[in-house]
């Protein structure tokens, strides 16, 4: 008997799992709980062959540990590690000339991207490098005005995030660097929960400050982030 099934992988305890439903089941983190909750203990090995995370297959059922004929819950072996090893990984450079000139064309080249996409099985992750209040021209601008500062930098990262069709919405973390993190820190929060409330972010991203020197003494504030996002492709396949 053949069965259309979804599969999520997992990997807890030291442990790789991955759970298998219905590939009519809505993939939401709620019914995935529901499948896990409901199968606690029903574990057993078995193969999968050509899966990913969230995709539609085909999987002869499984014997679980209590002898009965079971579909969820199962452990992953070295054979199916080995497909998902073999997903293939694309990645380019993140520009957009409107807001932000490339680091490399500098008269003392800087020799990194401002950002990075990397496409993995159907999610893209943008890496996007320490931004600061730096123009279209590579200028330093608002000098000597934090907040000023603060508002560009979020403007340009801002920029980066469209290029690649994303927004704030989709960033998950950022690390935040201050040239003077005491006298500073205030103001920068200030700027950065009303910007947040502009954009509407629903899930606010993790986050660090730290003190830092940087990489010219007039900027005060730089700002790195990263962003993960389903591409229309993927979301297209899903239910």
């Amino acid at each position: 008997m053949q069965l259309a099934l979804r599969v999520r992988v997992y990997y807890s305890s030291g442990r790789w799992a991955y759970a298998l439903a219905p590939a009519a089941m809505r993939d939401t983190e709620m019914e995935w709980a529901s499948v896990f909750a409901g199968n606690a203990g029903s574990l057993s090995k078995g193969k999968l062959k050509h899966a990913s995370p969230g995709s539609a297959l085909t999987l002869r059922p499984c014997e679980t540990l209590n002898g009965a004929t079971g579909i969820i819950g199962m452990i992953l072996d070295a054979d199916i590690l080995k497909e998902i090893a073999k997903a293939p990984v694309e990645k380019r450079a993140i520009t957009n000339h409107r807001v932000l000139n490339e680091a490399f064309d500098y008269a003392k080249p800087s020799s990194f991207s401002r950002g990075m996409r990397i496409d993995l099985n159907g999610l893209a992750i943008l890496l996007i490098s320490g931004t600061a209040s730096i123009d279209e021209h590579g200028r330093s601008i608002h000098i000597g005005d934090f907040r000023a500062q603060a508002r560009r930098t979020f403007q340009n990262i801002t920029g980066l995030l469209e290029a690649e069709g994303a927004t704030w919405k989709d960033v998950v973390r950022t690390t935040c660097y201050l040239r003077d993190i005491e006298r500073d820190y205030a103001a920068f929060n200030e700027e950065r929960t009303a910007f947040y409330e502009e954009q509407e972010i629903d899930a606010l991203p993790a986050s660090t400050g730290i003190q830092a020197i940087l990489c010219r003494p007039e900027l005060l504030v730089e700002i790195e982030a990263i962003a993960m996002f389903r591409t229309e492709a993927n979301a297209a396949g899903a239910p």
